[in-house]
């Protein structure tokens, strides 16, 4: 990780993609300082996929271009490029990394996953927070390749090595630019700027005023999108699906207390359960959609656990009843999110009178187990 002071800095994946960008824009301009050796780890396929056609231009252009893929190769990697394979349960498989050399130039970006959501994210996808940092230093360049060399020295074949060990050898051999911090320190003013804006929202992203985070569906479904990518497998989301009935035995709706009274204290209880970065969402008049980003099922359950709680205290409130509440709880790693799986077990819940119920989602159907 990058010694840019005793803590890390942490980073939105919206503003590493933008450093990235930056660094492979800089492998592809056109400099006589070669040779260049470039090196990306991604965390998933469908990440480098986005990238493919600017990998082939950069494969094009350096000496050496390696990528690195958790879980196995890429297939089909473009002319030029070569493949290294991250196993799931190794710390690189959390890192990503991106990074350009040159005896005159170095470029790097390097950040570890921390499985959270920050919790103003535009998208959960956009919103993942990593910590790390980067530099437009050649030496912290190079010191960043002197480790991938040395981890991915059995993956390499001999001619890619023998490139990496002749560009190191040329950077040893000559000093770094005087003026790099100068550079650095504007490229830094300017990443901030860009990192810093998001789009401002639109009238119909939320129905109600923060700090509630109560999302309609359409802004449920554009906050949990994958940013047009399979997110699958990156980050897990607890879904808590919530069914909230009158007790056996109430007046009718109609003839009883305030429907509008009832549902915005149910809502109140409901989104007082939530924390920063969660959202939740009315499905229809009787249940609703938690969405929690980066809990266990565990932590997921005691959740859960809580909104009972929530709901209960309602009838300590005059003049609300003591409603019949219903709960689900599974997490996912599936974009979109399977919440026609929680919808059916919630029904189940229901029908057997499960209070909290947790939910194996799978693309063949849903497995139930009481709580």
């Amino acid at each position: 990780m990058l010694p840019h002071g005793p803590v890390p800095d942490r980073l939105t994946k919206r503003s590493l993609v933008t450093v990235s960008h930056a660094i492979e824009q800089a492998a592809l301009a056109t400099a006589e300082d070669g040779p260049l050796v470039v090196f990306a780890l991604f965390q998933r396929l469908p990440y480098f996929d986005r990238e493919r056609r600017r990998y082939a231009r950069i494969a094009a252009r350096s000496a050496v271009t390696v990528v690195g893929m958790v879980g196995g190769a890429p297939p089909q990697l473009p002319a030029g490029v070569s493949g290294v394979t991250v196993d799931e349960q190794h710390e690189l498989a959390r890192e990503w990394t991106v990074l350009a050399l040159t005896p005159r130039f170095g470029a790097v970006l390097v950040a570890h996953d921390l499985g959270e959501v920050a919790p103003d994210a535009v998208t959960l996808e956009a919103g993942r927070l990593f910590a790390g940092g980067w530099s437009f230093r050649r030496d912290e360049a190079l010191h960043e390749v002197l480790r991938l060399r040395e981890l991915f020295d059995d993956q390499l074949p001999a001619p890619v090595r023998s490139v990496v060990d002749e560009t190191v050898s040329r950077v040893r051999d000559l000093p770094a630019t005087p003026g790099e911090t100068r550079a650095e320190a504007a490229v830094r003013l300017l990443a901030g700027r860009v990192g810093g804006a998001r789009p401002a929202a639109t009238a119909s992203a939320e129905t109600t005023d923060e700090p509630t985070r109560l999302l309609d569906e359409p802004a449920m479904a554009r906050w949990t999108s994958a940013d047009g990518v399979t997110a699958s497998g990156v980050l897990p989301v607890a879904l808590i699906g919530v069914r909230v009935d009158d007790p056996a035995g109430s007046p009718d709706r109609v003839i009883r207390r305030s429907v509008a009274r009832e549902t915005q204290a149910v809502l109140g209880a409901l989104t007082a359960t939530l924390g920063p970065a969660d959202r939740a969402v009315r499905l229809d008049e009787r249940e609703y959609l938690l969405v929690l980003p980066a809990l266990t099922e565990e932590q997921a359950v005691g959740a859960a656990h809580r909104v009972h709680e929530s709901l209960a205290g309602l009838a300590r409130s005059y003049p609300f009843v003591t409603f019949a509440v219903h709960t689900v709880v599974a997490v996912t790693a599936r974009r979109p999110l399977p919440v026609a799986d929680v919808r059916h077990a919630l029904r189940w819940a229901v029908r057997e009178g499960v209070p909290v119920a947790t939910v194996a989602a799978a693309p063949t159907g849903v497995t139930v187990d009481g709580r």
